[in-house]
């Protein structure tokens, strides 16, 4: 197959007219598309993006990861994949450890061929803060544990590319000097001050959960952990851009503070995303959703009811953030982060063709992963 007439997400992070090949499920050459099966898709002038991905969100229409349960899995794929989404890295909560191993042995074997492709596994508790557990459970948080993470990794396939933790908690630093080789480290759910936060990135932390929430404020006297982790050139930080756990105008800072090289767009959304307003659970609690907000009986935000595809739109369109950084931010990115740039992530021959066709209001006109429409 061959794509043509339209603007090229590339490499360098800008729109170029041109066409490019898929050949056997992958970017080629135009030539060696067309020489494949002759087809040819006509972009109508569209924006051709990488499919989008997705490093840290729950669930989405009525499912959620942490259900331990292959169709759940197969269900939010397909949602995925149908709203520009095609590489996912769903995350558990703070569970029981035996709910914990359930989550990871479902993944390790998931098998599915449909919609978008599970590359990852975001461990997002047990081992945060209890000051800042957010809509985590209490009752499950634990002390940093390399054996229960290694355990859990061979359980899952190594799917697990990304581990929470609270920096400041007792053996957190142990932990990031043992597994540091092995997994992203990740800032989370935490009280750290600067000093704590900065430690944990000397040590080998790179990344740092939904910046903004769940930690203390970015203070001129007390910079805490957005402080340092603006300070590391290293790390790089996750962002919420569904309109209700960030302003605007925070939005546009951070990108001034770090670079878009250094933002990662997720979505976080729950099992909500994708339905009506109504109560769900998240982590086993109870979720009241009302347009875009998902809260906790006691108002406490618990993750997000709108897609990475929605808030990259809202990036550009309500926030002011190019449409060439918010692409690169939830598709780059995030694929760099986990390790996964090699075969997705951009539009480049050799690469998975995973793509995203998106008219000039960024509304998506059609989605392939593999080559395969979706």
């Amino acid at each position: 197959m061959v794509v043509k007439n339209v603007e090229i997400y590339t490499d360098n992070k800008e729109f170029v007219p041109g066409e490019i090949g898929v050949e056997n499920g992958r970017f080629s050459d135009p030539a060696a598309g067309a020489a494949a099966d002759g087809e040819v898709l006509d972009g109508e002038g569209c924006y051709m993006i990488p499919g989008l991905v997705d490093i840290h969100f729950h669930g989405c229409v009525g499912d959620d990861f942490c259900d331990a349960k292959a169709e759940a899995i197969a269900n939010m794929a397909k949602y995925e994949a149908s709203i520009g989404v095609t590489s996912i890295c769903p995350a558990t909560m703070t569970l029981s450890e035996e709910e914990l191993h359930d989550i990871m042995k479902t993944a390790g074997t998931y098998n599915g061929t449909e919609g978008a492709k599970l590359v990852g596994i975001n461990m997002e508790g047990p081992f945060i803060s209890e000051k800042k557990k957010g809509a985590q459970a209490a009752k499950y948080i634990r002390k940093c544990d390399a054996g229960l993470f290694r355990t859990l990794q061979e359980e899952s396939g190594n799917l697990i590319k990304l581990v929470d933790i609270a920096p400041e908690n007792d053996g957190a630093l142990e932990f990031i000097r043992e597994v540091k080789d092995e997994v992203v480290i990740s800032i989370a759910h935490t009280v750290a001050d600067y000093e704590a936060a900065s430690k944990a990135l000397k040590e080998g932390a790179s990344h740092v959960t939904h910046l903004y929430n769940a930690m203390p404020p970015l203070n001129h006297r007390e910079p805490g952990v957005i402080g340092a982790a603006r300070d590391d050139e290293k790390c790089h930080v996750e962002l919420i851009c569904d309109g209700v756990h960030i302003h605007p105008s925070v939005v546009r800072a951070t990108f001034a503070m770090f670079g878009a090289d250094r933002v990662i767009l997720i979505s976080d959304s729950m099992r909500a995303t994708g339905l009506t307003d109504g109560q769900y659970t998240l982590g086993g609690q109870d979720v009241f959703v009302k347009g875009p907000k998902a809260t906790l009986a006691d108002g406490t935000i618990a993750g997000s009811a709108t897609d990475l595809m929605g808030c990259m739109r809202a990036a550009v369109q309500k926030m002011g953030i190019p449409l060439e950084d918010a692409v690169g931010c939830a598709t780059m990115n995030p694929a760099k982060e986990i390790g996964i740039y090699d075969r997705c992530g951009s539009i480049a021959s050799g690469k998975d063709a995973d793509f995203v066709l998106l008219d000039k209001d960024l509304n998506v006109k059609a989605v392939y992963v593999n080559g395969k429409r979706q």
